[in-house]
């Protein structure tokens, strides 16, 4: 995989800290900062999928209401 170089601007402070986890951690800040964002879209992800979880939870029985609806009834009918 191919690498970009990019010049972001942050506060000192941030720059500060950022130095300072990628060192703890061993990594270059470089790479501690593409961890940090592959952590977060796992996160957004998972996220992303426990919101649809909960809103067919709540919401299931309407879904089963219309699908209920469009099915044809199973009583007699007339020739």
């Amino acid at each position: 995989m191919g690498k970009t170089q990019k010049g972001w601007r942050v506060d000192d402070e941030i720059a500060e800290l950022a130095t300072a986890r990628a060192k703890d951690r061993g990594m270059s800040v470089g790479d501690y900062i593409a961890a940090l964002v592959r952590e977060d879209v796992g996160g957004l992800r998972q996220r992303g999928l426990d919101a649809a979880r909960r809103f067919l939870d709540e919401h299931q029985r309407v879904f089963d209401e219309a699908e209920d609806a469009d099915r044809p009834s199973s009583g007699a009918h007339a020739a």
